[in-house]
Formats: structure tokens, C-alpha cells, sequence
């Protein structure tokens, strides 16, 4: 891009088979994720960073096997927190962040190991715990969702809480079953096409989303920029339909869950 920039398609909320209630394994997802078109990706469990450790080591792994491979997707390592009254993604991270915290301590901790916090699907039902302080250090916030358009006033609250304050604007497609990867997705500019690259991008809000009617969020500079980039794709173009191995991964997966429901429910009928 102009000025030396390199943009990157990415998705910072993905979850797995079997760590985070999904039905694609974690390097099923890299895979995946390659075939829609991401240049990054965040594997982001439910209060555990192992998936996210496996698919950013599946990655680096790969590279070094499959020559065209060297193109991509880089893999961050992350969690969502789960806590009573707010859901927060954490980027770059090697800790699991307890979500006994509140919002402002589980944002410290994040920064501690040099990590990027954002607010998930901050819907009035996931929002409560911001309070000043947690607001204040928060680093970005989801602004579009696949429930932006499914479920009621969702579109609306992201809408309303990313207006609080200046925060990097995120896309996300909170993939566990159903639905493509990066559906939603942030456009990311940055200096450097790495890890690290991307991580400071976010920290300097250099990022651009767009929701289905078209409409922008995002650094008005960056908004424009993005406006010349011939390779932005709207999610009408890209391809919705799974892969064999995506339809496979998500087949055992699902048999595995019936499986240990049954296996789970034969283990307590039998006699001590």
C-alpha cells in the first residue's frame, strides 16, 4: 500500500474443536481460515490459550514444509475471557488471564505480557463490567458481528459502546460451527507483516471494518486508503461454501461431541 503500508485480512475471534465448544480443530481452522483469505488470525478459547498455542505452532510448523505456505495465515495466540459480566479478547498472550478478574485487572495483566485487549460482542448483555477504569485501558472493541445482523439490538449496543471512546475498531466472526470463516473480518494496516507487526497496528488503532451495507469504521485516513486497495473484498465475493477438509473436521467433531454425551451418560448408569 501507499507509504509503505502492508494490509492484511484478519479475524481475532475463532474458536476450536474440542477446547471451545467448535467443530474445527485448531490447524483445520489455519487451513481454513487460508482458503477465505486471512492473512491473520487470532485462536481464541474460552479462558485457555492451548488452542491458540496449537494453531500458531501448526502454522510455523507447516511454513517450514509447504514452500507457497510461507504466504500465510500468521496465528496469534489468544483467549476469551469468560467472565460473569463482560467477554474480552486477548491477542498475543502466552498466559492464560484469569476470568475471576475484573474487566480493568484482566486488561492489566493482558498489557503485562505485552498483549491487545478487545471488548467481544459488547452487547448490553456482555458489557457490564466496563466500568470507567476498565474503558480507559481497553484497546478495541468489536463493532461487527454475525449477531450484528441476527440478533435484535446487537448492531445497535456495538455501535453505541464503540462511540465511547476512540477505540481500534474490530470485525470478528466468533466462529464455532456454523458459518465462514471471517465472515466479519478488520483490515489491518500495518508496518511489518508479522506478529508483532500486527499487534502494534492494533495498539495504534490502525485498522479499517466494514459492515454489510458498506458503511466504514475505522481511521478516517485509513478509510480512504482502504478505498484503493483492488485486493478488499466485500463478503459477497468470497467463497461461503465449506472445503472438504472444513466439512470433514466439522463431521468428526460433531461425532466426538455425540460420542462423549453417550459415553458421559453410559459412564454414570453403570454400577460402582
Amino acid at each position: 500500500m501507499p507509504g509503505g503500508r502492508v494490509l492484511a485480512a484478519a479475524d481475532f475471534h475463532l474458536h476450536t474443536f474440542p477446547l471451545s465448544a467448535s467443530t474445527l480443530a485448531p490447524w483445520d481452522l489455519v487451513v481454513e481460515a487460508r482458503r477465505q483469505g486471512l492473512d491473520a488470525l487470532a485462536i481464541t478459547g474460552h479462558n485457555q490459550v492451548l488452542a491458540g498455542k496449537l494453531g500458531r505452532w501448526f502454522s510455523r510448523w507447516i511454513a517450514n514444509r509447504i514452500p507457497n505456505w510461507i504466504d500465510g495465515p500468521i496465528v496469534l495466540a489468544g483467549e476469551e475471557i469468560h467472565a460473569p459480566d463482560y467477554h474480552l479478547i486477548a491477542l498475543g498472550i502466552d498466559t492464560t488471564v484469569s476470568w475471576r478478574r475484573t474487566a480493568a485487572s484482566a486488561i492489566d495483566e493482558i498489557h503485562r505480557q505485552h498483549g491487545i485487549a478487545i471488548a467481544a460482542h459488547p452487547t448490553a448483555q456482555f458489557r457490564a463490567g466496563y466500568d470507567a477504569e476498565a474503558m480507559r485501558k481497553l484497546d478495541g472493541a468489536e463493532i461487527v458481528q454475525p449477531i450484528s445482523y441476527s440478533a435484535g439490538n446487537a448492531y445497535r449496543d456495538m455501535q453505541e459502546f464503540y462511540g465511547r471512546r476512540q477505540l481500534t475498531a474490530i470485525g470478528s466472526s466468533d466462529y464455532h460451527r456454523v458459518g465462514p470463516v471471517g465472515l466479519c473480518r478488520a483490515y489491518v494496516f500495518t508496518r511489518e507483516s508479522g506478529e508483532q507487526g500486527i499487534l502494534e497496528a492494533l495498539r495504534q488503532g490502525h485498522t479499517v471494518v466494514y459492515d454489510r451495507a458498506g458503511r466504514a469504521y475505522g481511521d478516517p485516513k485509513l478509510v480512504r486508503l482502504a478505498a484503493q486497495a483492488p485486493r478488499l473484498r466485500e463478503p459477497e465475493d468470497r467463497d461461503p461454501s465449506p472445503g472438504f477438509l472444513t466439512t470433514f473436521s466439522r463431521t468428526c467433531g460433531l461425532l466426538g461431541m455425540i460420542g462423549v454425551i453417550l459415553f458421559g451418560f453410559g459412564a454414570r448408569r453403570r454400577p460402582a
